[in-house]
């Protein structure tokens, strides 16, 4: 690629302020070149704290511009199958933020959208294409801990009840906010999909999961433990667990600029644990940059994904733990 694609973005979320804004500053194949809000003002505002040359009070405004190649669309999650498909009959190409819709179906429209538009649709899992995940996929394929049999995933936090993620028909929820990361952390690292879901949850008054535990079988003798809080003590870490060792990712999701791999060689009780530095980079660059590799190759690159994969596991997690409760 000669020439960096240009980027619109729809909406002013937080997750643009510390995720994506800084994401497509630092890809050296990404150009942030409109963004919109449907608050009046607020675009222009972020257009000049982030070096945006257009500004747009609406999403329609900003669709309808034909310097924007590609859209990030980090709305509200019920809101994410409106303006994907607006954005493919638009053309542009779509870097959607997780979970990709409320239901399979939704997804599926989707992604029958943007092949019928001749663009491409990624689902925004940043912690992908960060270079420790390569890294540790790398030593999980060499053997480092021999053949893998457990992976245990962790995210939760205490969110804010006035939060919109604690609205069900916004999309809210633990799992579909957080547990999505265990459920893609499993199906990346055993590069399968599980055979059988089991799951139990803590519900909250508004109705959505609160805290919740999900057990994934995989081909090959393989488990995954996640779980998933909005009413615990910030945790974000996987370890996987072979049968010749383990391998411990602290920050899991949301790496620090200082992150490493902690590896175990040996099942002794008393291991010597090796530190594996990696890279520093910005996760979310990195992934605009794959995103913008797949325009340029039109179709996915590794690790990239559409979405469907990830959302037929949630799907199934919430059907089992709603099935549970009653």
């Amino acid at each position: 690629m000669t020439t960096p694609i240009k980027f619109g973005i729809l909406g002013c979320g937080r997750i643009v302020e510390r995720g994506l804004g800084p994401g497509l500053r630092d890809s050296p194949l990404a150009e942030l070149h409109a963004i919109a809000s449907r608050r009046p003002g607020v675009s222009a505002e972020w257009a000049e704290k982030h070096g945006a040359a257009k500004a747009y009070d609406s999403y329609e405004e900003l669709l309808a511009d034909p310097e924007v190649q590609a859209v990030y669309v980090p709305c509200q999650g019920h809101e994410h199958r409106q303006w994907t498909i607006a954005a493919a009959k638009a053309g542009k190409h779509v870097l959607c933020e997780k979970p990709l819709a409320l239901t399979v179906a939704e997804t599926e429209e989707m992604i029958a959208a943007c092949d019928e538009a001749g663009v491409i649709l990624q689902e925004a899992f940043m912690w992908r294409h960060h270079p420790r995940v390569t890294r540790t996929k790398e030593l999980l394929d060499e053997g480092a801990i021999g053949k893998l049999r457990l992976i245990v995933a962790s995210f939760t936090f205490d969110i804010d009840r006035s939060d919109w993620r604690m609205q069900p028909e916004k999309g809210g929820g633990a799992m579909w906010d957080i547990g999505c990361y265990g459920v893609n952390c499993s199906r990346y690292f055993t590069g399968a999909e599980p055979s059988d879901v089991h799951a139990h949850a803590h519900w909250g008054e508004t109705g959505i999961d609160m805290t919740m535990q999900i057990a994934l079988a995989f081909p090959g003798d393989i488990v995954a433990n996640i779980d998933c809080s909005f009413e615990a003590p910030f945790r974000c870490r996987a370890e996987l667990v072979g049968t010749k060792g383990r391998m411990f990712l602290e920050d899991a999701f949301l790496p620090k600029d200082e992150s490493v791999i902690l590896l175990q060689r040996t099942t002794d009780q008393e291991p010597i644990i090796e530190v594996e530095r990696t890279e520093p980079a910005n996760q979310f660059a990195c992934e605009v940059t794959t995103f913008c590799e797949s325009i340029a190759a039109g179709s996915l690159r590794a690790p990239a994904e559409n979405g469907l994969a990830n959302m037929k596991v949630m799907e199934s997690v919430l059907e089992k733990a709603t099935s549970a409760r009653q």
